[in-house]
């Protein structure tokens, strides 16, 4: 009990601020590791979309690779994590709002731990259901903008590769895209599947897709080859229920749908 009110006091904040941006201005084994996995999907130049960018640990592996990082985060926390660490490097724009299926405003359940604050109560209540993050408690709400895929790609270009990290919300973020894109990932729990598996029906909807996936924090594909949607879905369909995995879905547009090129 005591501990849990010791987080929620003024110096404990400022102390985890503190950590955080010791974490993200150093570059680990672990960031290496991941420029390494990125760099097929993120070229020198390109244009990258974080979506639910957090403070910026995937941010700083995009700008290392030389792409231009349109970050996106509702979090006023995070915001200003993610301001005081890239606001003064070329190529970097922080975009403070949430993405979903149309422009407007909608309300996300701030967590204790930042990474898994949501805008989808079902994704909050599956997750305590099942006890995945322990005693993590969404006791903050905030009403913040939202805009969408669409609207980014009219005003930054269309990206090279988007990354989709957004608890549970990901299928409202896949709704308000409406043209191919070379890639993107979106991050999947198996009780929260069928979220997952609608947002590639969306994707195969816009053109012809190959799906691959990664599990945990690898920073590898899980998969030797691309898989069709119907060989992608049976593997996810197999990990359905599994409380044991988590991980990320990769998907591609083959480049005969990719009209603007």
């Amino acid at each position: 009990m005591l501990k849990s009110l010791g987080k929620r006091t003024f110096l404990y904040g400022m102390l985890q601020r503190s950590r955080v941006r010791k974490a993200v201005r150093t570059w680990s084994p672990h960031d290496h590791e991941m420029a390494g996995f990125y760099s097929q999907f993120v070229p020198a130049g390109g244009i990258c979309f974080d979506v639910g960018a957090n403070v910026g640990n995937r941010v700083k592996v995009f700008l290392k690779l030389g792409a231009k990082v349109v970050a996106i985060e509702p979090q006023r926390e995070c915001q200003k994590v993610l301001a005081s660490l890239f606001s003064a490097k070329a190529g970097f724009t922080l975009v403070p709002k949430a993405v979903g299926a149309e422009e407007g405003s909608a309300e996300i359940a701030i967590a204790d731990v930042s990474t898994v604050s949501s805008m989808s109560q079902e994704w909050i209540e599956k997750v305590q259901s099942t006890g995945k993050f322990g005693e993590v408690q969404w006791s903050k709400k905030r009403v913040v903008p939202v805009t969408t895929l669409d609207r980014l790609i009219a005003t930054h270009g269309v990206p090279d590769f988007i990354k989709i990290d957004v608890e549970g919300y990901e299928y409202q973020v896949i709704k308000g895209l409406s043209q191919p894109v070379k890639s993107l990932s979106l991050e999947f729990t198996p009780e929260f599947l069928d979220s997952t598996l609608e947002c590639i029906e969306h994707l195969a909807r816009l053109g012809d897709i190959r799906v691959n996936y990664a599990l945990g924090e690898t920073m590898a594909l899980s998969s030797k080859e691309w898989l069709s949607v119907p060989e992608g879905n049976r593997i996810l369909e197999a990990f359905r229920d599994r409380q044991d995995v988590f991980g990320d879905v990769y998907v591609r547009f083959e480049p005969k749908t990719l009209s603007y090129q």
